[in-house]
């Protein structure tokens, strides 16, 4: 690892952020007729005309420009562009008889879909918390903790532990199979923990401290493979194993094509969510200001098996599934895995000082800045070929946002600036 070579990846992720990524949604995405983002772009940053938007791109689109003014990039302008993303929030999207942002609404901020789903709530916690860090304004908190306290109310499984997901518009448990009602997920309660780190970084509050503590538990000791120390996707209720399926909400969904299926349906494991769950409760340790040496080897044994099964070492990039005892499922590469085990491996650099994982970031950074990156345009294709051909080409809509690249460029540039300074 050569100081020249940190301070070239470091700036070339500086300009993409700065002169790429944030002006492509900052000069897009504010629905000056509406209120709230545009979320819906082709392969050439034109508006598709898509008539919906949904939580979970509108909660990360407040994130993200939230997060942008947090770390120090956004400009005066910012700050209106993330009230007026919160204004939208609370404005129309809340559920004024039962409490609770519903899932989907169209352009105009008529409902569309109203249930109540844990996924898109996580993130509202999330984003309306960092919009209170970056901006000051209250409201943010206040319906954080809102949103906080209708989930311990009515989506918590006081017999098993853990959270139900899928609730319909009054908090009454979806049904079973593809409506999500008898179904927990890693994803969600990875979410979860993210949500409730920056919730408890504001608030300072015990109850979101041990909520907090207690999700990560639930992580550890229930969804993580307990000899490989893996993600496991979906469980029962009770804790056991699930078929991975693809549920009415749609995400946590299989593309049968060529290069991405998988074996079993039970045994694959998500090498973008381990090295983002592994970088997430990193952070999470530093907000509890508890010492993350303490789990050096379970770290470790995460970031080996990413590297060693997860990283493509002949065509770059990050493979998408594989077997919990390492191999590869799934072939194609996704964007935003190819984000989170950027942070995570320089995490992984940072605590182990080990040059295998500085190796996995050239691999990582290279493939996206050569491949990933639409140069048209300056966002992220959303799913290519092993090789790098764009197999979908959209640059946003519900499911792919600007929270995972803007995401990965700052907190790579933190991680960076920290190996630079070491060097």
């Amino acid at each position: 690892m050569q100081i020249d070579e940190l301070i070239r990846f470091k700036k070339e992720a500086l300009t993409h952020l700065t002169k790429e990524l944030l002006p492509f949604w900052t000069d897009r995405m504010i629905d000056k007729e509406n209120g709230g983002y545009i979320t819906h772009f082709d392969k050439d940053g034109n508006d598709t005309g898509e008539d919906e938007k949904s939580l979970i791109a509108q909660a990360r689109c407040l994130y993200t420009i939230s997060s942008a003014i947090r770390a120090g990039y956004g400009t005066e302008e910012y700050l209106g562009f993330a009230k007026h993303g919160a204004d939208f929030l609370i404005d129309k999207m809340w559920d004024m008889e039962h409490g609770g942002f519903f899932w989907m609404l169209n352009r105009k901020g008529n409902i569309i879909n109203d249930k109540k789903i844990v996924y898109g709530l996580s993130f509202s916690i999330y984003a309306l918390s960092e919009y209170t860090l970056a901006t000051g304004d209250q409201r943010g908190i206040v319906y954080a903790e809102k949103v906080f306290d209708l989930i311990q109310k009515y989506c918590v499984d006081s017999y098993y532990g853990g959270y139900f997901e899928m609730f319909g518009k009054d908090w009454t448990l979806a049904n079973a199979g593809s409506a999500g009602g008898d179904r927990k997920t890693l994803d969600v309660h990875m979410h979860l923990m993210e949500a409730y780190t920056t919730l408890y970084e504001v608030s300072r509050k015990e109850v979101h401290r041990r909520k907090l503590l207690e999700v990560i538990q639930i992580l550890l000791n229930r969804m993580m493979h307990q000899n490989y120390k893996t993600g496991i996707p979906q469980f029962w209720a009770n804790w056991e194993i699930a078929p991975q399926i693809k549920f009415d909400i749609i995400w946590g969904w299989d593309r049968y094509t060529e290069e991405g299926s998988k074996n079993n349906a039970t045994d694959n494991t998500c090498f973008g969510h381990n090295a983002e769950f592994a970088w997430l409760f990193m952070h999470a340790l530093q907000i509890l200001e508890e010492d993350k040496s303490n789990y050096k080897k379970l770290f470790k044994t995460i970031f080996d098996h990413t590297v060693d099964n997860g990283i493509d070492t002949k065509f770059g990039g990050v493979f998408v599934e594989g077997s919990h005892k390492g191999g590869v499922y799934d072939k194609e590469k996704e964007f935003w895995q190819q984000a989170e085990v950027m942070i995570g491996v320089l995490d992984a650099v940072i605590l182990f000082d080990d040059e295998k994982y500085w190796d996995a970031y050239k691999n990582v950074h290279t493939f996206v800045f050569e491949k990933v990156i639409n140069k048209k345009v300056g966002e992220w294709y959303p799913l290519l070929s092993r090789k790098g051909e764009p197999i979908w080409t959209h640059m946003g809509h519900s499911w792919k946002i600007n929270y995972h690249t803007v995401r990965a460029m700052i907190q790579s540039i933190n991680r960076l600036d920290t190996l630079i300074k070491k060097h």
